[in-house]
This record gives structure tokens, sequence and C-alpha cells, in this order.
């Protein structure tokens, strides 16, 4: 109802996911990264194949697609044969 005193954000957090699994973080610029567990009221995920952790909060967190897994794991890869990371 119009006027009514509700908080936006006062959703249900979605549901954990597995440890590894690739998630997509729509509040830091669709950013892929991996489950890595909880830290308080976030989610920590880190990038594909290692890398610092970041924060995320858990509604703006989704599984990513098919597409963007492929995306995350060949942009690793590239980086890995120019000798940008290990």
């Amino acid at each position: 109802m119009y006027g009514e005193n509700v908080c936006p954000n006062a959703q249900e957090p979605p549901d954990r996911p597995a440890l590894g699994t690739l998630m997509v973080d729509t509040g830091h610029g669709d950013r892929v990264g991996e489950f890595r567990g909880v830290a308080g009221p976030y989610w920590s995920l880190r990038p594909v194949g290692g890398g610092a952790e970041w924060e995320a909060e858990p509604h703006r967190v989704r599984p990513a697609l098919l597409m963007e897994q492929l995306r995350a794991r060949t942009a690793r890869l590239n980086a890995r044969s120019r000798g940008e990371v290990l």
C-alpha cells in the first residue's frame, strides 16, 4: 500500500550455495566469483581460480549462467597463458 512504512530491503536472504559454486555479484558490476562461505551478513566470493576474496550482499548475488561461467574460466586461462597469474 502506498505510504506504508516498510523497509525495501526486508527480503529473505537466498539459499546458501554449495562451496565453489560460480555466482554473479550484481552489486559489483556483475563480477563472477566462486562462493567461499559466509562472513557475518555477507557472502565471501573470490575470482575464478584464486585471488583476493570480496564480500557481497546475498540479495545481490545470483547463480552464474553457463555463458558467464565459461567466460570467467576462459578469461582466467587466457591470463594464465600470458603469465599474468599462476
